[in-house]
């Protein structure tokens, strides 16, 4: 064992503490994570990757990225290449230790022929719904299929058939001989091959059978060299399977399946089958669509791979199932952000006013600082006119009481510029406010001193002629709460919460952000922090809330 001490900090890292204390393996520490490539890696799948790698990394060791792609009907390149591009965006990269389940179809065959001389597996011929009915329930034994005792060299027949596509699909499998009595299912002569006449992305039409994953698992774990297939909590009732596997294999120093706990997050779905229906039925805007948990989405909204780390990390290990408030990720985010980028005005429900004292021929440069948390980032100029836009909502004609911005008759500190009075409504023929025109105090500028009087409000607002506009786009849950998507009396249209995205068309910004690059993040001042979506141009900059400045999830 290395002279460094290991700190021990969870009961996975006792386990393997444990194992490297009694010489266990004589091969470093190896973990994987195994996705199909059938769908998007959402933030449930973080869980996962998160707890495998720093457990690689805490060890010294190596982890692995597997592709569990055994199944030809529903994986695609696409899914590949995505699931690379995300675990490297969040830090998980695995470098050269890439590898396919379906590189092994040989070995995992070979291990199949084994099983079968040694009377340990055999052909059946029982349609998918006779073997459902044969296993028996968790009260009820299963009972032998009655191709159960076929002879070795008739199942080595059969199988070899199967492989040449003598056979239609689902005609036939192939199923481990084990127990029909034992308590755990899982070992009522699970299935280990079966037949789908599709081309499979990687191997063609090389192949016609295909492997369970409960079968292909242990094998593929054990020719990666890996130690410590960690896993959730559901895959538990699997672990007798995978040391059946590989003992009746006669693995040499065999890998162990360690089990960890599954974590939920409210307001949030995971389900792939569930995300895939709202995308593929276009209910959503993709599997990148901000409102999307997954890695795609979050990503595109905003979220920072070390905000989504730090979350992990804040969740630690867990034994058992444990549902964590996804507003704690906000709050996570909000952290991360707050120092790092730049604040700038954004008006997103633009009302003119005039400033009627003010040179209209004029401009004036105002320094204001870019985060008055962190000086670091300097101050930026910021035009100053005779017309200027601020928010509707930052205007009552009637105040209601407790009202601390501007009203008629009275005044109100514009950020990091004057003091303004509103002396004039302008309206419209049906009565709505237009326009409003105002007065400046220019001894009130910001940051010289000023004391002759105080105002009770303060709000933001941006130069009319030098402003730049752009659509901004406001998200909120996809669902009110997750159970409603298990609602079957509801269509997802009724589902979905209909302010779950919200466009604001020709929001007006100041130049500060021209020019921005896609993912660039920024502060709007009293509205959140705001990310550049990727279809945004030099024409038009588009932004998506990645969160407001409070929490707007409801905590339960």
């Amino acid at each position: 064992m290395s002279e460094n001490k290991i700190i021990t900090n969870s009961f996975i890292d006792r386990l393997i503490e444990d194992d490297l204390m009694d010489g266990t393996f004589n091969r470093p520490i190896c973990t994987r994570f195994p996705p199909e490539p059938n769908g998007y890696l959402h933030i449930g799948s973080v869980y996962a990757i998160h707890t495998n790698f720093m457990v690689s990394q805490k060890f010294n060791g190596n982890f692995n990225l597997r592709f569990d792609d055994t199944n030809p009907l529903k994986e695609d390149i696409e899914y590949v290449n995505a699931i690379i591009e995300d675990i490297n965006w969040l830090g998980y990269r695995p470098g050269n230790r890439v590898f396919y389940g379906s590189d092994y179809s040989n070995e995992i065959f070979n291990a199949a022929v084994t099983l079968i001389k040694k009377g340990k597996a055999y052909v059946c011929d029982l349609s998918p719904e006779e073997i459902t009915n044969y296993r028996g329930t968790l009260i009820e034994p299963g009972k032998n299929s009655p191709y159960r005792e076929r002879t070795i060299d008739k199942n080595l027949t059969l199988f070899l058939k199967m492989k040449k596509g003598e056979f239609p699909t689902a005609s036939k499998v192939l199923r481990a001989k084990i127990d029909m009595e034992s308590p755990n299912i899982n070992l009522r002569d699970p299935i280990l091959y079966r037949i789908i006449h599709k081309n499979h992305y990687r191997t063609g039409s090389d192949w016609c059978i295909y492997p369970m994953y409960d079968f292909a698992h242990p094998i593929q774990d054990s020719i990666e060299g890996v130690t410590h297939s960690l896993c959730s909590i559901e895959f538990r009732d699997h672990r007798p399977l995978y040391e059946w596997v590989l003992s009746e294999l006669d693995v040499k120093e065999p890998p162990k399946q360690r089990e960890f706990g599954r974590v939920n997050l409210t307001g949030v779905v995971t389900s792939k089958r569930y995300l895939r229906e709202l995308v593929t039925e276009g209910y959503v805007d993709g599997w990148d669509d901000p409102r999307l948990p997954t890695i795609r989405g979050l990503r595109r909204r905003g979220v920072t791979p070390e905000s989504i780390r730090k979350f992990i990390n804040e969740i630690g290990f867990v034994k058992h199932q444990s549902t964590v408030n996804y507003a704690m990720l906000e709050s996570i985010v909000r952290n991360e952000l707050k120092p790092k980028v730049k604040s700038v005005m954004a008006v997103l429900n633009p009302l003119k006013v005039t400033i009627t004292n003010f040179d209209e021929n004029k401009k004036e440069m105002l320094s204001i600082d870019n985060n008055v948390e962190n000086p670091n980032l300097g101050k930026r100029a910021v035009p100053f006119s005779s017309v200027i836009y601020i928010e509707k909502d930052d205007f009552m004609e009637v105040p209601v009481k407790g009202f601390k911005r501007l009203t008629l008759n009275s005044e109100v500190r514009l950020k990091g510029a004057y003091f303004i009075k509103c002396n004039e409504v302008i309206k419209d023929e049906t009565g709505e406010i237009i326009e409003l025109r105002c007065t400046y105090d220019q001894k009130t500028k910001s940051g010289t001193g000023f004391a002759g009087r105080k105002v009770k409000g303060t709000i933001h607002w941006v130069s009319a002629l030098h402003s730049v506009k752009a659509d901004v786009i406001l998200y909120e849950k996809l669902f009110e709460n997750e159970d409603i998507v298990k609602d079957k009396e509801k269509t997802w249209m009724e589902k979905i919460n209909p302010n779950s995205k919200v466009i604001k068309k020709d929001c007006v910004i100041e130049p500060a952000i021209n020019n921005s690059k896609i993912e660039s993040k920024f502060q709007f001042f009293r509205h959140g922090y705001f990310n550049v979506d990727k279809n945004s141009s030099a024409e038009k900059l588009i932004f998506n809330r990645i969160v407001a400045l409070k929490d707007s999830w409801k905590r339960k």
